[in-house]
């Protein structure tokens, strides 16, 4: 969309922020500098390999210090003024900045903080061994969807959310141009049930230096399977029961084997490896299928449901062929007032046991994407 309109500035510390303004912004093209004092940035975390799994853990202990539940008039993500000096000088529609205290980076692959080397590329990072630590290099993003305290992406107008998914694509390209960037992840966490510190309508994106393990799983069932997975999956769920919504190029469905009470995957009719590489008019749609998706979501129970909406990509450099983009939102909101928690046999042994068939969660969630839009 060749209206929505692109800003880039540094705050005080040197961090990038970037300005995604609204096809039909009411903004002026101006935005005031960061008046605050230069702070210090926390050094570039420390990650250690686990070697009974070979996965990498960030040690990130300036995460400790983050911001938790602040009063409205404290909001670090609402626009500066003399009472609140925030990490956004000037009022947005959109936008995206360097977190403060991230999990990856600020170091990338080169000279960095002192202490362990960056990760010398994914052979490196493959080798199993004790005492193994890299540099947690990288990139931490959040994304501001609305300069209000309160609201959520589901309130959003039409042209907001395609803003958002306008950063999204954009960030998701600028951070695989990064050096040591092999996977780019945009996700949103909504609710106090999730784990959120803050209020204020937002998500993230993470660019990590390795493949993460989800995702090296995945790679592992084509392997398996072959490299028509994606397509069969989307054929075969599209003949089901479970589908939410289908337009011209999305499909969102409840998948055959939902681990969660409330678990959606959202789809592309035609292979993208990620977000840059889809075409505005597959955004248009997207922007238009996910604000019915998340109306629908918040419209199954009296008060707001908590979720985590993931953006599952092709890692940057590998499998780009076979791995295609996909949306998963999943919650934990078995029923208005119980939550399913993680315990024995999910937390410890990864093995998932279902509360809802997902055949009954989609004829809900059905349900409740109709009954929202007969009231709208």
């Amino acid at each position: 969309m060749d209206r929505i309109t692109r800003r880039a500035y540094k705050l005080a510390d040197g961090r990038d922020l970037i300005y995604f303004d609204d096809a039909d912004t009411t903004l002026g093209p101006e935005r005031g500098p960061d008046l605050r004092e230069p702070a210090v940035r926390p050094p570039t975390a420390t990650m250690r390999q686990d070697v009974l799994t070979g996965e990498w853990i960030s040690i990130a202990a300036a995460r400790q210090n983050r911001v938790v539940l602040p009063p409205s008039h404290l909001d670090p993500l609402a626009p500066a003024s003399p009472d609140n000096p925030s990490e956004i000088p000037s009022r947005y529609d959109v936008a995206v900045f360097e977190n403060k205290s991230p999990s990856f980076g600020p170091g990338l692959v080169g000279p960095g903080d002192s202490g362990p080397g960056a990760p010398e590329g994914l052979d490196d990072l493959a080798r199993i061994g004790l005492g193994r630590s890299r540099q947690s290099v990288g990139r931490c993003e959040v994304v501001c969807f609305s300069p209000e305290h309160t609201g959520s992406l589901a309130g959003v107008t039409l042209s907001r959310m395609r803003t958002v998914v306008e950063a999204w694509a954009d960030r998701t390209a600028a951070l695989s141009a990064l050096p040591g960037v092999e996977q780019v992840f945009p996700f949103e966490n909504r609710g106090e049930a999730i784990g959120v510190t803050l209020h204020h309508p937002h998500g993230q994106i993470y660019a990590y230096p390795y493949i993460t393990p989800r995702t090296a799983q995945l790679i592992r069932t084509i392997g398996t399977y072959g490299g028509t997975l994606f397509e069969d999956i989307l054929s075969f769920e599209q003949q089901s029961g479970r589908v939410l919504l289908r337009g011209e190029h999305w499909t969102a469905f409840v998948p055959f084997a939902a681990r969660w009470p409330l678990e959606v995957h959202m789809l592309p009719h035609r292979h993208v490896p990620d977000l840059a590489a889809t075409t505005g008019e597959e955004r248009d749609e997207f922007s238009r299928l996910y604000g019915r998706l998340l109306r629908g979501v918040d419209a199954l129970y009296s008060t707001p449901t908590p979720y985590i909406s993931a953006w599952h990509q092709a890692p940057v450099n590998v499998h780009r062929d076979d791995v295609r983009l996909m949306l998963q939102l999943t919650s934990p909101r078995r029923e208005e007032n119980k939550l399913k928690y993680l315990a024995g046999s999910e937390a410890a042994m990864g093995a998932f046991i279902a509360d809802i068939p997902p055949e009954t969660a989609a004829a809900r969630l059905r349900a409740a994407i109709d009954k929202e839009e007969a009231v709208a």
